[in-house]
């Protein structure tokens, strides 16, 4: 499925970020039931990145008040900054994006933003016990926080897949 530009097509937007999001999510489930916690972690994250860019979409209106420049795409065309943040959903974006967003959906969005980003941060870096180059000590604590971000991501999808249309089975419990 190719991803299209959300200024071209919101709805289809819309389905393939939410179906994204279901399918990154459960590849999570999948890398934690084989004991590969780092690599389910980056899946985690990127779940949680594409609901966010749902999310931003849906509050385009709302969120253009707080990213008001422009972007200089490679093609040389100019594009919005807040456009350009629901196609690309930048990890420097994401926690001032929930920020905005948990006005309207709730202190939990930002507390799974939290989660997604520290474990972004312990893809790369792994457990360190000192508490330096990560925020979790072990595995086993990324691996707690990997399932509540992907319970996270299933409570916040379901609602917005119903109202979207999408036909995309639920994937299975932690």
């Amino acid at each position: 499925m190719e991803l299209v530009k959300p200024w071209r097509d919101e709805e289809g937007y819309l389905k393939a970020r939410l179906a994204e999001a279901l399918y990154e999510a459960e590849l999570a489930r999948r890398f934690l039931e084989e004991g590969l916690c780092r690599n389910a972690a980056g899946k985690a994250y990127r779940a949680w990145k594409a609901l966010l860019a749902a999310l931003a979409l849906k509050e385009r209106d709302i969120l253009k008040e707080a990213f008001r420049g422009a972007k200089k795409l490679r093609n040389g065309k100019r594009l919005s900054e807040i456009d350009w943040i629901i196609a690309f959903m930048p990890s420097t974006r994401v926690r001032a994006v929930a920020q905005i967003l948990a006005r309207k959906y709730g202190d939990e969005l930002l507390m799974y933003t939290d989660i997604a980003l520290n474990l972004h941060e312990y893809q790369y870096n792994g457990p360190d016990k000192e508490g330096v180059f990560s925020r979790y000590r072990d595995d086993e604590a990324a691996r707690e926080d990997v399932a509540r971000l992907i319970r996270g991501i299933e409570k916040l999808r379901e609602p917005l897949a119903r109202e979207a249309g999408s036909s995309e089975e639920k994937p299975g419990r932690i």
